[in-house]
């Protein structure tokens, strides 16, 4: 059977710190055969001065820096790439101490399936469900929770069944599609490579074998063509053609593209890949495209066909926040989309996520390795999707402007076109997105005035409406200005959609009087940002 018939594997292992993820590759590695001789003798020298008695320590495969073996974890992440007769794997075993989330985090983003393990005697930690959300947020469908060290727990089925159900109930929070559960130890092999007969309750493949047979083709692929422009090729003066990676469907010779943002329509005069002139290049390859006629193109356009890709100036991302300084709503970064790199404001914070239930907790900032979502505009319009649609132009970073250190990683949710996270009212015939509530803060630290929009929330007809806030106070009887009729608030009452009534004050979607354009104010006021945190603060003690 040849190694290509499954195709190559990208998996990641990860989980909470000391869980055995260096260990269980590194005994993959070495009961597959899978090393060369110096390496086996190396590793068996070297396993002499460790802390298992001299006893083979499989983590040593993985862990190369010598802090990593002095503190007995994993600080970087380490690739490896081998082959057994079914399959070709590379594998980014990844830390699990929560100071290196970060580094975890790039380890998942270029994975197709992610081994989370668990720890038998333990149970599921706060890392193992951070490390989870992560590798759902980057798009990993895929996965498998090995519970290890069973032989720490005498391979008692009682304790297995207790962590799965912990398990599903995590699989069911996150929508998990697609995972299973194998009882494994690390140390001792056990369902690692071969069936252990320590567990003969437990009737599923091995870790391996599920490796070799998982079938990860399943992703639903992007539609359209699109490749990102990353450089301008102009050897000489007869020929200029735009090179970058095809990120999704296939392009020919003749086909018809657009060029985003400018939206100039050409045809596809020719196809290099790499010296190689070529009729089509597909997924995943590196191209070198040229046009039949010129057209404004340089890097960070997009060439395009078919795709509906949007170019907008704001949108919501969920960020997995990695930096050392907090995040504040208003201060600038360098965000980075596709090939393109730009200014960005991050304008405010909708919440927070509880990594351990995935409770929706309201925040005015944020610290390193929680999950936020925020609202984020940039200097200009760039081509950017929803991260479902469209993974490449659905997946950013931010870039602190400067100590160029990496801030930030994240997915779009929705662009400002498309945007369902707000406040809505709904009657049954008609629907109104609304901004009323949003509060407005000032922060002396950048001089600039700052909107928080609270929670997603759809009021029907009938419901009283919060009209009263710390920076907003509304009268209870107005009129809204709506696309076709008027939205009608009476008694402070949202009473459905209606004619205008004359002496009620008519306001528009954001709060303000129509009718009294000077009076912008009028029903918000503005709170000093610092003092608001330093009276949570005070109430916190």
């Amino acid at each position: 059977m040849s190694n290509a018939e499954n195709g190559l594997l990208k998996f990641i292992t990860c989980g909470s710190v000391d869980d055995g993820k260096s260990t269980l590759i590194g005994h993959i590695l070495y009961d597959s055969k899978l090393l060369y001789a110096d390496q086996e003798q190396a590793l068996i020298l070297d396993s002499q001065v460790g802390s298992r008695g001299g006893a083979i320590d499989y983590s040593l495969l993985l862990d190369g820096l010598m802090a990593e073996r002095e503190q007995g974890i994993t600080i970087d992440v380490a690739y490896r790439y081998f082959t057994t007769d079914r399959r070709s794997f590379i594998v980014a075993d990844t830390p699990g101490h929560e100071e290196y989330t970060r580094n975890m985090a790039v380890g998942a983003s270029f994975a197709d399936l992610a081994v989370i393990l668990v720890d038998a005697s333990l149970g599921v930690l706060v890392q193992t469900r951070r490390h989870a959300r992560i590798c759902a947020l980057m798009g990993i469908r895929y996965f498998v929770f090995a519970v290890n060290k069973m032989d720490l727990i005498g391979y008692d089925q009682k304790r297995f069944a207790k962590i799965s159900g912990d398990i599903g109930m995590l699989k069911a929070e996150l929508g998990l599609q697609d995972a299973v559960i194998i009882p494994v130890s690390a140390t001792e092999g056990d369902n690692v490579t071969w069936y252990s007969d320590k567990m003969p309750w437990y009737q599923g493949d091995t870790l391996l074998a599920h490796l070799e047979t998982v079938d990860v083709s399943g992703n639903v692929p992007e539609t359209g063509f699109y490749m990102p422009v990353q450089r301008v090729c102009r050897p000489d003066h007869s020929f200029r053609g735009f090179q970058g990676q095809i990120e999704a469907g296939k392009v020919a010779v003749c086909d018809m593209v657009t060029a985003l943002p400018s939206g100039e329509i050409a045809l596809v005069k020719s196809i290099h890949i790499g010296d190689k002139e070529a009729e089509s290049a597909v997924l995943g390859q590196p191209a070198t495209i040229q046009l039949d006629r010129e057209v404004d193109v340089s890097r960070g356009c997009v060439l395009t066909r078919n795709t509906e890709l949007k170019i907008a100036k704001a949108f919501s991302a969920t960020l997995l926040w990695m930096d050392d300084q907090r995040l504040v709503p208003g201060k600038e970064y360098w965000i980075k989309l596709g090939t393109k790199l730009l200014p960005a404001i991050v304008t405010g914070i909708s919440h927070k996520v509880d990594v351990n239930d995935g409770t929706l907790l309201p925040a005015d900032s944020i610290v390193k390795n929680e999950i936020v979502r925020c609202e984020i505009v940039l200097s200009e319009p760039a081509i950017l999707d929803e991260f479902r649609l469209h993974k490449t132009l659905g997946e950013l970073i931010l870039i602190d402007r400067v100590s160029h250190a990496t801030a930030a990683c994240g997915v779009i949710e929705t662009t400002d076109e498309q945007k369902q996270d707000s406040v809505f009212l709904s009657d049954g015939s008609g629907k109104l997105q609304i901004n009323l509530f949003d509060q407005f803060y000032y922060h002396p630290d950048i001089h600039t005035i700052l909107r928080h929009s609270p929670s997603p929330a759809a009021y029907a007809k009938g419901d009283t409406l919060p009209l009263r806030g710390e920076g907003f106070n509304y009268p209870f009887d107005f009129d809204l200005v709506s696309d076709s009729d008027f939205a009608n608030i009476r008694d402070g009452i949202f009473i459905g959609f209606g004619p205008r009534e004359s002496r009620y004050p008519l306001l528009d979607a954001s709060g303000i009087e129509v009718d009294a354009p000077r009076d912008f104010g009028k029903y918000h006021k503005v709170m000093i940002w610092e003092k608001k945190r330093e009276a949570e603060a005070m109430e916190d003690l």
